[in-house]
């Protein structure tokens, strides 16, 4: 991969140093399109790349004063697209480590920040954001002040900043932030007292839940008045549904512009053409009136320039260029382009990977009558694939492993299968073997050597185990005398700890090598459960590392050591919002080191009455319809979406009254009817009574009772 991008980039340069020094010149003098994609900034001209600037992945053009990126490695400037300066004081930094045959060692990388506005009015004032805070530059992105935001839920999407009326005849610098979970807040950091106010009224609350659905994109736009006196108007777009709103600011609430009966839609990247709002959606773009929420479609000049571009870079992130309109030239700044080609799943191992339909097998059921049984399932059901325990959830490893630093940990289990003909058999049989690798939930890790991997308890020193509950005890009269502690069934190993990761990524490495197509990675997360959680102690954290930077250290070290695809499970909370909720499982950050992402969107495992309006038998459908499509727009498209379909039953109210056959095919009908790459069917004993042969075709017609009914949806 790393020899194609520099033969890439080598023909760029060549291209580009085959043009007089005036031809260059005169070009960049031009507002030719520029070009942001993860190997640097380009300008296109007809058909032809020049590379302007390599040193980091582009996410976003902008221009005030001056040309700004927002990159991969921070915020950077150029006033002539000559020389480029990166303006990152005060901006945050994770802590990442490595760690291989030499040892450990640190580095220092900007946090992913995750949008980049300028004021519309006072260029030199911008603001951006990363995970879970609002940084705010006066001075043109030289110096950044942290604004907060005053929540321990990451899950920030975008950001703006505008002069809005201060109620006395003048106006106030105000900023906007967008959460996954909270909605839409403003600031105002000029006040004596700058806190962060949260706006909700207007906002129309999906049926069955319980929040504002999240905001992709606020545009502040500066209009006159017929005296000719500037005001600024605030629009609001939708990342997962249908949805265009505009912001009263008098009143602090917001009226509902324009919405459509589509489930699945997306509002991105919003860019004013005088009374004409230009947006970016699933599959292309389209507009609407400022004025009356009208839905305008595509104006001609965007046909244009996506013709214009037909030999633009395979994986453009962003572009800027200026159009003429009426006599009037208009800056265009767009991002999220690989919105326009979302078939396109930006992953090396895309082609082995995509459409794999399996079930899990037990690793006690991978021989005799019961593997015979689950093959069957899995050729009877017009499936494919297989995932199997290789690591199970007491770290015992369940094949005949031979790398000595595997073996070294005395945790191969004695009912291992024996791997070579075991893989031998799938592949005569056509079966796609994905290997189950659980990673830190490891009893067999969490004793050994007097428990150096473990998590310690901050009050005890010992290994920590999360407490479930505390049980009365009693004297011999009845009298309580006292309380035990009841402990879950789980055992976690440090996930700060790089001996840890050499370990499982070990493991991985050989399952690979000895036939496995693709190693799928669970618990890999932090523990979530215990009301001792806050005395959870990690010994291998290192200074300025976070729950996030622990979990991209541990999949940068199994990238760089395995050539196959890789997933990971997710709650399918995690998948559903833009937020690593307590367990570090951010899948917008992750989603840049695996291929495969695995939600868990099992409906027993959200609140009971999430989207379970009526007809609540098609709650099931709704979930898997619109997780996998939000999973999507998470990560940007860069990973399969394959979730997990709950193929059990908990004893919770929805389950009781609901879960059999219909309750299942409903599951495989959403994944076919949002993106339709693949799925698996989970069930911890083995039991696949209610499999569905599989649905194939997107074309075929879903009826129940006539057709689902999704009408109260939106």
């Amino acid at each position: 991969m790393k020899r194609k991008i520099f033969i890439y980039n080598f023909l760029l340069l060549v291209t580009f140093f085959a043009f007089p020094k005036d031809i260059q010149q005169e070009w960049q003098s031009e507002v030719y399109p520029l070009i942001g994609t993860d190997e640097g900034l380009f300008q296109l001209n007809e058909g032809i790349l020049l590379p302007l600037w390599t040193g980091a992945g582009v996410q976003k053009i902008i221009f005030s004063d001056r040309y700004y990126l927002l990159t991969n490695k921070g915020i950077v400037a150029s006033d002539d697209l000559h020389f480029f300066e990166f303006r990152n004081v005060g901006l945050p930094v994770h802590t990442i480590k490595h760690y291989d045959s030499f040892g450990k060692k640190l580095s220092f990388a900007q946090k992913e920040l995750k949008d980049l506005k300028a004021h519309p009015q006072r260029p030199e004032i911008l603001v951006t954001a990363s995970l879970n805070s609002v940084f705010l530059s006066r001075d043109s992105g030289r110096h950044w002040t942290d604004l907060g935001f005053g929540s321990s839920i990451s899950g920030l999407k975008c950001v703006a900043v505008a002069d809005l009326p201060d109620g006395n005849g003048g106006t106030q610098l105000v900023v906007f932030l967008s959460h996954a979970i909270q909605g839409l807040s403003y600031m105002l950091p000029d006040s004596n007292n700058p806190n962060w106010i949260k706006l909700s009224a207007g906002f129309k609350i999906p049926s069955g839940t319980s929040c504002v659905d999240e905001i992709a994109d606020i545009l502040p736009v500066v209009k006159k008045d017929e005296d000719g006196n500037e005001f600024t108007d605030v629009y609001i777009g939708l990342s997962f549904s249908p949805g265009i709103y505009k912001l009263n600011w008098k009143s602090k609430r917001v009226q509902l512009l324009w919405t459509e009966d589509e489930k699945n839609h997306t509002v991105e990247s919003m860019v004013s053409l005088g009374d004409r709002i230009l947006y970016l959606k699933r599959g292309g773009f389209s507009s609407f009136s400022a004025a009356t929420g009208a839905d305008l479609g595509t104006p001609n000049f965007v046909h244009r320039w996506l013709a214009y571009n037909e030999e633009k870079p395979k994986y453009p992130n962003c572009a800027y260029f200026t159009e003429n309109i009426d006599g009037k030239s208009y800056p265009i700044t767009l991002s999220e382009l690989w919105l326009l080609t979302p078939d396109e799943i930006r992953t090396k191992y895309r082609e082995a990977a995509i459409n794999r339909k399996c079930i899990y097998i037990p690793a006690g059921q991978s021989y005799g009558e019961q593997l015979e049984r689950h093959l069957q399932t899995v050729e009877n059901n017009g499936l494919n694939g297989i995932v199997i325990d290789m690591k199970d959830d007491l770290g015992m490893i369940r094949f005949d492993a031979r790398t000595p630093a595997v073996v070294e940990k005395d945790a191969v289990s004695r009912y291992a299968v024996t791997l070579d003909p075991f893989v031998k058999k799938m592949k005569q049989r056509g079966i796609y073997l994905i290997a189950r690798v659980v990673v830190f939930k490891d009893k067999k890790l969490y004793y050994y050597k007097d428990g150096m991997y473990a998590i310690k308890d901050s009050n005890t020193g010992k290994q920590w185990q999360g407490i479930k509950r505390y049980k009365k005890t009693y004297d011999e009269t009845g009298k309580v005398i006292g309380k035990i502690p009841e402990y879950y069934d789980e055992y976690w190993v440090d996930p700060y700890c790089e001996e840890v990761w050499a370990y499982n990524a070990a493991v991985a490495q050989e399952l690979i090598e000895r036939g496995f197509d693709e190693i799928q990675f669970d618990y890999i997360r932090f523990p979530t459960d215990g009301w001792n959680l806050a005395n959870a102690s990690y010994t291998w954290h290192e200074k300025g590392m976070n729950r996030e930077s622990a979990l991209i250290s541990f999949l940068y070290h199994a990238r760089e050591n395995i050539d196959a695809p890789i997933g990971i499970d997710i709650y399918g909370s995690n998948g559903w919002y833009r937020s690593g909720i307590r367990t570090g499982q951010d899948a917008e950050l992750l989603s840049k080191y695996v291929d495969v992402i695995c939600p868990m969107f099992y409906p027993s495992h959200f609140e009971q009455d999430f989207l379970a309006h009526e007809p609540a038998e098609d709650r099931t459908y709704r979930i898997y319809y619109m997780g996998g499509y939000r999973n999507c727009m998470v990560v940007h498209n860069r990973a399969v979406i394959r979730p997990w379909i709950q193929t059990f039953s908990l004893p919770v109210a929805y389950d009781r009254k609901y879960y059999g056959k219909e309750y299942v095919r409903k599951e495989i009908l959403g994944v076919r009817d949002s993106l339709n790459v693949g799925y698996m069917y989970w069930n911890n004993s083995g039991r696949y009574d209610e499999v569905f042969p599989d649905f194939g075709n997107k074309n075929e017609v879903y009826t129940h009772n006539g057709k689902i009914d999704l009408s109260n949806t939106d």
